[in-house]
């Protein structure tokens, strides 16, 4: 394959977001006055009447390009909070729709991380759970991939529309926000209910499995089946077209504690070679480097709050050479040194890593 050609098929494949996201924030401009149709199809590449069809998707890229044009337009910082904290049960995504059909918030939350991609391919959700804590957490796949305003729209529509579906009272036990603390960070405490971390890695929600066996109310089977019928199918073709660097992910993860990674050794367990190995990933989007890099960083930040193993030990099954180049490592996708983040994690009550 050539250069051009490689570039092309990054082109057709880029990560996506369902288009009634990006339409939420359409309708949230065109109610405060603000919404300019010419401008906003620039960005998004998209007419508003195209937008409105319900397996249309917009590029990541695009969508983040929005939330950045609607923070200058709004003047309004903390945009992504106040959107999402608008419930409109008419402009939910198919996704909202098997979510508040479920039977359980603990079935909702496994649709949710199930079809998640149907939402937003360009960040990874995971969730965990023991007898006492829930745990959901959201990671961009690459770092350029991470959009602040979003973020904040994912965490206030979460909180916003599980209260006024399923129970008003539930609240957070704590929380890990990926960014720095912004100028409106108090806002983030009293839309969760418990306290918030900045500048974590990651974005994380802590909340007792108590929550996970309410019911769900005016939960209708019917529109659920017939809507879960249309995501499973959209789910299979988006699995399809980007499942090889989740594969590559897996082999990443099962041996970077056994061995070192490199790149001949992952592309023979894949049968090819290692040009082959780097252009089957960029056509998803991805790259070699990055993806262990989001692999080991995905792992200290779980190895260090759960206080099972010393530092040292950390780094190793990491795969560092010494703990000093753990360390800077740590920082850098922290802004904090493991051991600081250890003590914090511990006073919030974090739970154990589990593998």
């Amino acid at each position: 394959m050539t250069e051009s050609s490689e570039q092309t098929a990054v082109a057709v494949n880029p990560p996506a977001v369902a288009a009634s996201s990006t339409l939420a924030l359409i309708h949230y401009l065109d109610n405060l006055g603000l919404l300019e149709p010419a401008r906003v199809e620039e960005i998004t590449g998209a007419s508003l009447e195209q937008l409105q069809d319900p397996d249309r998707r917009v590029a990541a890229d695009r969508h983040y390009r929005l939330w950045e044009y609607a923070e200058q337009v709004t003047g309004d910082p903390a945009v992504g909070l106040h959107a999402g904290a608008v419930v409109d049960p008419e402009r939910m995504g198919l996704v909202g729709h098997v979510f508040f059909n479920c039977d359980t918030l603990g079935e909702a939350v496994t649709q949710y991380v199930r079809l998640h991609r149907l939402v937003n391919e360009s960040v990874l959700l995971s969730f965990e759970h023991s007898e006492d804590q829930a745990i959901l957490t959201w990671q961009p796949d690459i770092p350029g991939h991470y959009c602040r305003q979003d973020m904040d729209r994912t965490l206030a529509a979460a909180l916003s529309r599980t209260r006024h579906f399923i129970h008003p009272q539930i609240t957070v036990d704590w929380a890990e926000i990926a960014h720095p603390e912004p100028a409106y960070g108090n806002e983030y405490e009293a839309l969760l209910g418990g306290p918030v971390r900045f500048g974590s890695g990651s974005t994380r929600i802590a909340f007792a499995s108590r929550f996970l066996e309410h019911p769900i109310p005016r939960r209708n089977p019917y529109v659920y089946s017939a809507v879960l019928r249309q995501v499973n199918s959209l789910l299979a073709r988006i699995q399809t077209r980007r499942s090889f660097s989740r594969k590559v992910r897996r082999l990443i993860s099962r041996q970077m504690s056994t061995e070192r990674i490199d790149a001949d050794s992952l592309a023979r367990q894949c049968h090819m070679s290692r040009q082959t190995l780097y252009r089957r990933l960029k056509k998803e989007g991805m790259s070699f480097h990055d993806l262990v890099e989001q692999v080991r960083k995905d792992k200290a930040l779980r190895y260090v709050a759960a206080d099972r193993y010393a530092l040292g030990e950390i780094a190793f099954l990491l795969g560092f050479s010494e703990l000093s180049a753990f360390s800077r490592a740590f920082k850098r996708w922290t802004g904090v040194a493991p051991a600081q983040y250890r003590a914090r994690c511990l006073a919030m009550g974090s739970p154990e890593e589990s593998e």
